[in-house]
């Protein structure tokens, strides 16, 4: 069977308004350090993906950072101690995302996050790949994403699903994506179907 190995996070490259998303990212970045779970996230040092980042690191995690060369700059992509791999443009970004990650995590964040988020779900919907997606509920952050996604469901939109997971408390991600992923292959995981996705990017 698949083992959960790197999981890549989407969040947002501000902190936002409640310090509760803040304290959510750097608990998640300590946990999957301590499950020896690398981190694939954007690469940015600012917001909610800086503190995710700098949680793995202060409990002797691994790091990989994907950033677009046009956002270097304006996210202050860190190198430190972690791994910063710099593309040419977002659509690399979430090609090399893909290829690297064997589960996806959706923390706070804006639109570049939910668009990160919706493009996997759809890709999972299409049975184009079998890597476990996960909304990381923080206070109900993902309430109205939710509430949507019924709505799609009920109205005849939404097929063979539900295609994500939701966790209301960050102690329940890795666990819940780890039987997510008990169920599914390595060559499920990373093989022919999971290439053709990345092909298809």
């Amino acid at each position: 069977m698949a083992e959960l190995r790197s999981v890549c996070v989407f969040c947002g490259s501000a902190k936002g308004n409640n310090p509760a998303y803040v304290e959510a990212g750097r608990a998640l970045g300590v946990a999957l350090a301590r499950e020896k779970i690398r981190l694939v996230y954007g690469g940015g040092g600012i917001g909610m993906m800086g503190e995710v980042a700098r949680g793995v690191e202060s409990a002797g995690g691994k790091v990989l950072g994907i950033i677009p060369e046009f956002l270097v700059v304006r996210e202050h992509a860190e190198q430190g101690g972690r791994e910063i791999l710099t593309v040419r443009d977002m659509h690399q970004r979430k090609r090399t995302m893909f290829e690297q990650a064997d589960a996806f995590v959706a923390l706070p964040g804006g639109i570049g996050t939910l668009e990160e988020l919706v493009e996997q779900l759809a890709w999972l919907q299409l049975g184009r790949h079998k890597k476990p997606v996960l909304l990381a509920n923080v206070l109900g952050f993902w309430d109205p994403l939710l509430a949507l996604f019924r709505h799609l469901g009920n109205e005849g939109y939404l097929y063979n699903g539900p295609h994500y997971l939701v966790a209301e408390r960050i102690a329940d991600v890795i666990p819940k994506l780890r039987a997510a992923i008990g169920s599914v292959s390595d060559t499920e995981l990373h093989g022919r179907a999971a290439k053709a996705v990345v092909e298809e990017m």
